[in-house]
């Protein structure tokens, strides 16, 4: 099983970035996906969750109206959509997918939100 992140960056304030996954190795429609982050000196927390056909999904408050999550099964890839993006969203964001009871994550893309 593998996941990869892609799309991190230095972005100012209010700016915009769009978080990839590609995986493989399993079943991809057949799990709900996850983005957590972790900031520095904090605790790793969950950013948002899709289903495995996109029909439910699932926000933090801090992010809720400002970020997107996303899926295509066809590519077996999942995406955050980051809008208007402050300086607290800095962190290291991972990819991530639970199989019976073992949690699986990628290796992580750094987002700076910084002028």
């Amino acid at each position: 099983l593998q996941l990869v992140e892609s799309g991190g960056g230095l972005v100012q304030p209010g700016g915009s970035l769009r978080l990839s996954c590609a995986a493989s190795g399993f079943l991809f429609s057949n799990y709900h996906m996850s983005w957590y982050r972790q900031a520095p000196g904090k605790e790793r927390e969950l950013v948002a969750t899709i289903s495995g056909v996109g029909v439910s999904i699932n926000y933090a408050d801090v992010v809720k109206g400002r970020f997107t999550i996303s899926r295509d099964n066809a590519k077996n890839t999942v995406y955050l959509q980051m809008n208007s993006l402050k300086p607290e969203d800095t962190a290291v964001y991972y990819c991530s997918v639970l199989q019976r009871v073992t949690r699986y994550w990628g290796q992580g893309t750094q987002v700076t939100v910084s002028s």
